[in-house]
């Protein structure tokens, strides 16, 4: 669809070739699915289209549940009613201003898996904590390696961030301490909203991620990295990421990212067989980090050097199912140049090289009241960009006691 009747201002992201869902409310109803047109909300439940009831209720995930035909149907469908202009009479009344509606957390969050699939960041991060050591691990190349989140702390955009309390121990201390973090982070990401399940004991090749994700978002994976720092060991990631995973509020259809498919780096050592596609599944989105409204960071997501189609094959190789409203982030998104890293703990060199803001404040990590703002746009079908919306999170003091 290359044009719409609706009023889409210059340069918004909810372009007529994106058509992003979220769920919204208004005062006094239910929350109900939406999608995004320019500066407008579809109620799009109130129109005629397919799968209408599955669109009244505050969740996408009775509709993603249905799978591939259905998605593209529908999409087809508000494509029809938002683009020939004699649907416009009867659609124009179900069209809300975005700025007269909440934003709901889109979709309810199954399992939660975030990877590590940035060579840059993770040779970054390697080079901080084994300055004397290969910055990878010896399986890096060979995996796309991940951990399991904590599903009941992903948030929208907007939930306030409370900065967490845990155990943590600096260099020189004898003993660890409790108390709030001191060192609390950002990870600039993206993720994927699995719609269509699988079943238990089966594999999910790579060439099929577009029958099972339903879309993706911008994801920040808040890190207290001095509460990681002192219990990672030997079982990884825990309270120091699990406190809260922020998500942007609009789900972008994959069918909408088909002009921005790109080939992945060249992977060496070669992947197993089960890791390998003829599919591109790199995807080119250009993503903002923004700290107090200061542009901080560009990283590049087509560097990436695990895709999507890769890790969704990894993450149920050994036969874990896929459930309707799984989400599974990229990691996080770092280029090769200081400007393009995703991290505050990369910016700032692990504390070392504090990071100058525009209006000559300093920061190391965040701050109590800093705010972090993400967007990213993507080259559209039939040209221009389109974008995700805002993710954006601001930090509460840590609650007493």
């Amino acid at each position: 669809m290359s044009g719409t009747w609706v009023d889409v201002p210059e340069g918004s992201p909810f372009t007529a070739a994106n058509l992003p869902y979220g769920v919204f409310s208004r005062p006094g109803e239910q929350p109900r699915v939406g999608v995004a047109i320019g500066d407008n909300v579809l109620d799009v439940s109130a129109c005629p289209v397919p799968y209408a009831d599955d669109l009244r209720v505050g969740s996408l995930n009775p509709f993603m549940s249905r799978g591939r035909t259905a998605w593209t149907e529908l999409r087809e469908r508000v494509s029809d009613l938002l683009g020939d202009s004699a649907h416009r009479s009867s659609v124009g009344s179900h069209l809300l201003p975005r700025d007269d509606v909440l934003l709901h957390l889109p979709f309810e969050v199954a399992d939660y898996v975030d990877f590590y699939s940035s060579e840059d960041h993770a040779t970054n991060i390697g080079r901080m904590l084994r300055p004397d050591a290969e910055p990878l691990t010896p399986n890096w190349r060979h995996l796309p390696i991940g951990y399991h989140g904590r599903s009941g702390t992903v948030v929208v955009s907007g939930t306030p961030l409370v900065r967490p309390c845990g155990l943590r121990k600096a260099p020189g201390d004898d003993q660890p301490s409790y108390g709030p973090s001191l060192r609390l982070d950002i990870e600039a990401e993206v993720g994927f909203v699995v719609g269509a399940p699988s079943a238990l004991a089966t594999r999910v090749p790579p060439d099929a991620l577009a029958d099972h994700v339903f879309g993706v978002v911008l994801v920040n994976d808040w890190s207290a990295r001095d509460v990681q720092a002192f219990e990672y060991v030997p079982l990884g990631p825990f309270l120091g990421k699990s406190f809260a995973t922020s998500v942007s509020p609009w789900v972008v259809p994959l069918d909408a990212l088909e002009a921005a498919r790109v080939d992945a780096p060249r992977q060496e050592p070669a992947p197993e067989d089960y890791l390998r596609t003829e599919e591109q599944w790199g995807l080119d989105l250009a993503i903002e980090v923004r700290l107090n409204g200061h542009l901080i960071s560009r990283p590049p997501f087509a560097g990436m050097y695990w895709t999507p189609a890769q890790q969704l094959a990894h993450l149920t190789v050994n036969g874990a199912s896929l459930r309707t409203g799984d989400l599974f982030a990229s990691g996080t998104v770092s280029g090769p140049t200081r400007e393009e890293r995703g991290s505050l703990m990369e910016l700032s060199w692990n504390g070392a090289e504090p990071l100058t803001l525009p209006d000559g404040s300093t920061r190391t990590f965040l701050e109590d009241g800093d705010t972090v703002t993400m967007t990213a746009s993507a080259p559209a079908v039939g040209g221009g960009r389109l974008g995700f919306g805002e993710l954006r999170g601001t930090v509460q003091p840590a609650h007493a006691g």
